[in-house]
């Protein structure tokens, strides 16, 4: 299976073309080369509205405040000209906010062009990457993308570089109901818990289910055979009566290994001849796209 890429053409254009950035100037005589680094006063930089990110730790952060205190900001912030010496930041906002906690008047900055959709495509893009956004956050985000920039969710998909699945994950999760966002956000269920549960049924049963997992600490799994209402033990339907042929018990075993790692109920079927069919059996589309990562993995 071929690699995919980790960003989309379209964006890794926008976040490494030297056509992005702009000739300037420090707040002293010295010109700036294109693509060279500026110090620009912090009180001239204003956070970036964008930022998927809304969640800052704040001991991660007097770490990183005493980094800087040390050693400085090793990596430049990203900015964009708003007007005369007013700048936005399109990421960094972490080292910003440590910077501002350091005491530091002035910071490093790497200065592009870049319109609203940019700064909205470069924020999610630096953000995602460095894979520490929560999973409401991340949903929140593509959902942005998709209504701000006029992107489906396939369009959405090629520009990450991400599967269409991984796109619609995460978006689901936005239907949940506002405290089992809230848990996701404070890590209290994991992704997979917060899937299980968008198919749970309606907001009351997703709330009690909730509850549940953490009162009584259920595994994603426990929460998907609660969900489906099944049996874990018994995952394999048993053959049609017209059916005559009897499987290996090794087959057998592997059915019942398949269904259990999908999560799903399995058919195995074969006339006397030995010749049949092995069904994967879903319920709905989010099951079908468990279904489908758990084989890709």
């Amino acid at each position: 299976m071929a690699k995919k890429k980790a960003l989309g053409k379209g964006l890794s254009a926008l976040l490494e073309s030297a056509d992005s950035d702009v000739t300037t100037k420090s707040f002293g005589s010295e010109r700036k080369v294109v693509g060279s680094v500026a110090t620009i006063p912090i009180e001239s930089i204003e956070a970036n509205p964008w930022n998927p990110r809304t969640n800052f730790e704040e001991e991660a952060l007097n770490e990183l405040k005493e980094s800087i205190e040390n050693h400085g900001i090793i990596q430049p912030l990203t900015v964009r000209k708003l007007g005369r010496d007013k700048f936005q930041l399109i990421s960094g906002e972490r080292r910003f906010r440590a910077a501002q906690l350091a005491g530091l008047e002035e910071v490093p900055c790497y200065i592009r062009i870049a319109n609203d959709q940019t700064m909205l495509e470069m924020a999610l893009v630096e953000n995602i990457q460095r894979e520490d956004l929560n999973a409401i956050e991340v949903g929140l985000s593509y959902q942005r993308l998709i209504d701000e920039c006029n992107l489906t969710q396939e369009k959405l998909s090629q520009k990450l570089g991400k599967s269409r699945s991984n796109i619609t994950n995460f978006l689901r999760l936005l239907k949940l109901p506002v405290p089992i966002q809230v848990g996701i956000k404070e890590g209290l269920i994991s992704m997979g818990h917060a899937r299980a549960l968008v198919s749970a049924g309606d907001e009351d049963t997703q709330i009690n289910m909730f509850k549940k997992i953490i009162a009584d600490g259920l595994s994603v799994r426990d929460v998907e055979a609660l969900v489906k209402g099944r049996k874990s033990d018994s995952p394999v339907t048993a053959p049609a009566a017209k059916e005559s042929y009897s499987f290996d018990e090794d087959v057998v075993a592997f059915s019942n290994r398949l269904a259990e790692k999908l999560s799903a109920k399995v058919q195995l079927s074969a006339n006397n001849k030995g010749k049949g069919k092995l069904v994967i059996n879903f319920d709905s589309e989010d099951q079908l796209n468990a279904i489908i990562e758990k084989i890709q993995a």
